[in-house]
């Protein structure tokens, strides 16, 4: 019984050959490999979101120390110009500052020893 041309051009689009030992390998392959990259994918998001969360605490902890320090400054703003007033009134009543001149430098930084021995020049030897 012979065959129409188009009988057989549809039958060789519309059916596909036995899958092989080789098709069947591929196709194992290929599900192996969407399994691996969908648990890849998914530790990808888990760390991403890990990531996130470490740096939204770190933020928090971050705004906190902000807020201490600001108001650590305020305070210490505000014990400055306390005690800038306490020296403001109280120079001109202070014995020692109407009285005496100034100490040297020396005197003030006699704690600190500044002194630097390796100049040779003449003009800091006594």
């Amino acid at each position: 019984m012979p065959h129409s041309s188009d009988s057989s051009d549809s039958s060789s689009f519309s059916q596909s050959p036995p899958p092989s030992k080789q098709d069947s390998s591929d196709d194992m392959r290929k599900v192996q490999r969407r399994e691996k990259n969908r648990i890849a994918a998914q530790k990808s998001r888990l760390r991403q979101t890990q990531k996130a969360d470490t740096l939204h605490l770190e933020s928090e902890d971050l705004e906190r120390q902000n807020a201490a320090l600001r108001r650590e400054i305020k305070q210490l703003t505000e014990e400055m110009k306390h005690f800038t007033s306490m020296l403001s009134s109280h120079e001109p009543l202070c014995s020692i500052l109407t009285a005496a001149p100034p100490p040297p430098p020396e005197v003030l930084y006699a704690t600190h020893s500044f002194h630097q021995p390796h100049i040779s020049s003449p003009r800091f030897q006594h």
